[in-house]
């Protein structure tokens, strides 16, 4: 049975009707479409149905609600069933419900469709970008075999401020100074953590903290930084088309924003062959230039961008010597299980006698304090602290 109590067949032929005439789901319309069915509602039963088909057929349908929730960053559905949302303490239901495997199929295509991309038995999955800057990744059956799959991420409406990340407690009032010190500074460094961890919320915040007379160039898959600056240029990649071609990655954007007189070049998330050209960059003459990456730990950032250098063919030797003249520091930020993302501390980049380059703890945070480690004055001369 759908929402409104009538027969799940019954609905879907009154859609059909619907569909097969451009147009709004009006009163009218619904009450003739179920009359050619047989099915002779009250008034007020057929508003609720009128009211259920426009929630279907217009926009995100019934996770309209959950997109518009400013404390909402991501809205899952796992097939038929209750919608999962993250208010940045964890998954949890919702109120919400997916009737059945049509509803989500429908919610998922019409998803894609006004991302201008393809989703059907061919072409059973998508990733890509809503007109409002949300984040669309779906698979449709039997990829997934237990149900469409949809996957929802919200950029943030605006920037965070420093302040308000230490009032949230991403880290503490002592650290900021050492945060705020890699832009002031222009030092090279990268934000690393693993997903959802908010290392683009952090970046964002610290960009805002950019002399306002610098030009920042943003290199992103999908846009999602919003740093509070006056002088902010976005490139954004893009897709091949279904015939496989037009695609522009993020190696290519970068070799642009070079061109484009950048003060600042920043990668949103390095997870590719742009590692080669964002590192060369930042070894010529383009200091500042800062971008996330995926990684357990700060530790385990030169291996991931050795592995990512290593597939666009620049050898291990090339990069660790690019990594130890071009970046200096990585900052790293977890999510514990209670959901709650906090910064753990800042390394500084030691290049060791074997030429190869590692993370060296330069400060940590914990439980309100900043614990000094190995690497903390290379760091602190470097950030001019």
């Amino acid at each position: 049975m759908s929402h409104s109590g009538l027969p799940v067949g019954l609905m879907d032929r009154v859609r059909e009707q619907l569909a097969e005439q451009p147009g709004e789901a009006t009163p009218s319309r619904v009450a003739a479409a179920l009359a050619r069915e047989g099915m002779l509602l009250g008034d007020s039963a057929v508003l609720d149905l009128v009211t259920e088909l426009r929630s279907e057929m217009v926009g995100a349908g019934l996770l309209e609600p959950l997109l518009t929730d400013p404390e909402i960053t991501d809205v899952l559905v796992n097939g038929p069933g209750p919608v999962w949302v993250d208010r940045g303490r964890g998954v949890v239901k919702c109120g919400v419900v997916i009737a059945d495997e049509p509803a989500a199929r429908r919610l998922a295509q019409r998803l894609a469709g006004s991302a201008g991309r393809r989703l059907d038995d061919a072409t059973p999955y998508v990733d890509a970008r809503l007109p409002d800057g949300t984040r669309l990744h779906a698979v449709l059956p039997p990829v997934a075999p237990r149900g469409t799959c949809i996957s929802l991420r919200i950029p943030r409406r605006r920037a965070f401020s420093v302040p308000e990340l230490v009032e949230l407690g991403a880290f503490p009032q002592v650290g900021a100074p050492w945060l705020v010190g890699l832009v002031e500074s222009r030092a090279a460094f990268l934000i690393s953590g693993g997903t959802g961890s908010g290392k683009t919320t952090l970046l964002a915040a610290l960009l805002s903290w950019a002399d306002p007379s610098e030009r920042l160039l943003l290199v992103e898959d999908s846009g999602e930084l919003e740093p509070d600056h006056p002088h902010v240029v976005r490139l954004e990649a893009r897709p091949p088309n279904i015939e496989g071609s037009g695609a522009v990655t993020l190696r290519d954007l970068v070799r642009q924003a070079l061109r484009m007189r950048p003060d600042r070049v920043v990668v949103g998330e390095v997870r590719g062959a742009e590692v080669v050209d964002l590192l060369a960059a930042l070894n010529t003459g383009h200091e500042g230039g800062c971008g996330t990456v995926h990684a357990n730990s700060a530790t385990d950032v030169p291996p991931r961008l050795e592995a990512l250098a290593l597939a666009a063919g620049l050898g291990r030797e090339a990069l660790h010597s690019q990594m130890a003249a071009g970046l200096d520091a990585i900052v790293h930020i977890d999510r514990d299980r209670a959901g709650l993302r906090r910064v753990t501390g800042l390394h500084s980049l030691v290049r060791g006698a074997d030429g190869f380059v590692r993370a060296e703890a330069g400060v940590s945070f914990s439980d309100g304090r900043l614990v000094r480690g190995p690497a903390a004055e290379t760091l602190a001369n470097r950030l001019g602290m």
